[in-house]
């Protein structure tokens, strides 16, 4: 209970599993994008107060109990538990954990106790997206970017291994032509959006008109 993170062996500090880590990352961002999807098409925020509440309260149970008691941290376990574990350093972690405690904190109060929203709640929502999106997409943590600011000791097993310098191999490098056919695809985008938008706003027709059937009496 005392201690935050697994001990392993062949490891000299308590690390985590970041499989699983992205795996609740993931499941948190989709309840927190579907719960902002009901405010945006249907003005209903009840979904987005119980995806706060449980978004705290794992939080919560993460930094302050053991990540081994997280919920989402359980599920992503289960959902991940025929993978090979990609071990990754406990103390970055429980450091972005606790800037999501601040967050959700933050959230909770205004949304819950306040029971208001403002740009206050959107910004605080905004950022929770991106965090969560680019932990379960990228591998990236970004709250654990924060950490070598505030502790001097070295940051150990990050994910992917980006806290050792090391030379990239040639499957990582990005040519001249990759770079062109992005920046080609990009201003194709641009350009769909600007000469089909009248095209694309226009409602479907039902091809086999089977919402024009008239329903028996």
């Amino acid at each position: 209970m005392k201690r935050f993170g697994e001990k392993v062996d062949g490891y000299d500090i308590p690390v985590l599993n970041e499989r699983e880590i992205r795996a609740a990352a993931g499941i948190l961002f989709l309840s927190t994008f579907i719960s902002l999807m009901f405010i945006l098409f249907k003005g209903n925020f009840v979904p987005i107060k119980f995806v706060i509440t449980f978004f705290f309260t794992d939080f919560l149970i993460r930094v302050f109990v053991n990540p081994k008691f997280s919920p989402s941290l359980i599920l992503g376990r289960l959902i991940v538990r025929n993978q090979t574990p990609e071990y990754v350093g406990a103390a970055q972690k429980k450091f972005a954990w606790i800037i999501g405690v601040v967050l959700s904190a933050t959230m909770f109060y205004f949304f819950i106790i306040v029971n208001a929203y403002s740009a206050i709640t959107g910004i605080i929502c905004l950022i929770c997206l991106i965090f969560l999106f680019f932990e379960s997409a990228f591998g990236i943590c970004l709250g654990c970017l924060f950490y070598p600011l505030f502790y001097k000791d070295k940051v150990q097993y990050c994910p992917g291994e980006v806290c050792d310098v090391k030379q990239k191999q040639e499957i990582q490098k990005t040519s001249i032509a990759q770079i062109f056919a992005l920046i080609v695809f990009v201003v194709f985008i641009i350009l769909t959006i600007y000469f089909l938008n009248d095209r694309f706003s226009e409602k479907p027709y039902d091809l086999f008109g089977v919402q024009n059937v008239e329903q028996p009496k």
